[in-house]
């Protein structure tokens, strides 16, 4: 039996259009992991069809230090409701992947308040925080200290939920590409065993994201969505009510705005359209589709209202990103597909 290096799947040779397939054998990776690592071509999706409770109950099993890889950009689809209880009595550290797509302006400090709130009012508890960063081997040797200390002979499970980042950190700590990374959910299929410096580490599938836009949107629309390097705030300052539509993903709609801004922190490569609040719902109308791209496989969508009561506020949204909205802002509308999570948040920033 062999086993791909890139996604931890097993072998086959029959079937080019099934996962683990390769045109010859002996080779080390399957030929979708050859065309996404050299091409960025996806040839079979995977982003469904791996059953995320299994993925937990089998970690859960195992006698092993779980380095925990949640994306400080999509930080609350990172989240795992009731994560210790799954893993009751294991040891976690989170790394706080991605830190170099969040401006330069946030502190390691403020950020690490900001995870550790979140993590509190989630009922979440962890051994520790490490911040790293894709390109920069942010945290590499951090993370190897603290598996030093705390792995006392076990093998070290990376877990995380899709296209947190769990297969590009564990790349970094080798110092080489061994492991098959890309933005497609779904990269890795199985659980898969390499050694870095003498010490056991093991990837493991995304576990789904079920509740995230990056699930509903189709997969050649992800190069837009999923930033690709540091955010570059985009401002607005706001009086009377005033609407907001990325793409055709989102609208977001501020009525009753007076001396107000708005902050979006979202991919580059996203258009964002700003009208009044009174034609908003004529212009999307009207432009769905063709100006406002791109657009959701399912044409269907729901609402989230509240009362803006805290003084800073983020709106988060599964996948895409999150607008900051501060000053006097009667309510906060926001328009998303249907099954997107949203959470109102404190300000990360």
């Amino acid at each position: 039996m062999t086993i791909c290096k890139g996604c931890g799947i097993v072998m086959q040779y029959d079937d080019p259009k099934a996962p683990g397939y390769s045109p010859k054998a002996g080779s080390e990776y399957c030929q979708r992991c050859f065309r996404l690592m050299h091409y960025d071509d996806l040839t079979v999706s995977m982003k469904t069809g791996i059953d995320p409770d299994a993925v937990i109950s089998r970690i859960a099993e195992m006698d092993a230090l779980i380095l925990w890889v949640v994306d400080l950009f999509d930080f609350e689809a990172g989240m795992i409701p009731g994560l210790n209880r799954k893993l009751l009595g294991k040891d976690i550290i989170m790394a706080a992947a991605k830190r170099d797509i969040l401006p330069d302006t946030l502190s390691e400090e403020k950020i690490a308040r900001f995870v550790f709130s979140r993590l509190k009012e989630q009922g979440i508890r962890i051994k520790g925080l490490i911040m790293t960063s894709r390109l920069q081997k942010m945290g590499v040797d951090e993370i190897k200290e603290a598996v030093r200390m705390n792995a006392k002979g076990r093998p070290v499970v990376v877990m995380g939920r899709a296209n947190s980042g769990k297969s590009t950190l564990l790349n970094n700590l080798a110092g080489k590409n061994i492991l098959t990374a890309s933005r497609y959910p779904g990269t890795t299929l199985d659980f898969n065993r390499i050694m870095i410096d003498g010490q056991e580490y093991i990837d493991t599938p995304g576990i789904e994201i079920a509740d995230s836009l990056l699930m509903e949107v189709k997969e050649e629309d992800l190069k837009d969505i999923l930033p690709s390097s540091q955010l570059k705030p985009l401002v607005y300052q706001l009086r009377g009510s005033q609407s907001f539509a990325v793409g055709g993903l989102m609208r977001l709609d501020l009525i009753g705005c007076d001396h107000a801004t708005c902050v979006f922190y979202m991919s580059q490569r996203l258009p964002v359209h700003r009208g009044k609040a009174d034609n908003a719902d004529a212009l999307w109308e009207k432009h769905y589709g063709e100006l406002f791209v791109p657009t959701p496989v399912k044409n269907s969508f729901r609402t989230f209202t509240v009362r803006k009561e805290m003084d800073k506020m983020d709106i988060a949204v599964d996948g895409l990103g999150w607008a900051s909205v501060s000053g006097q802002i009667q309510t906060v509308s926001v328009r998303v597909p249907d099954g997107v999570n949203v959470t109102f948040r404190k300000a990360m920033l």
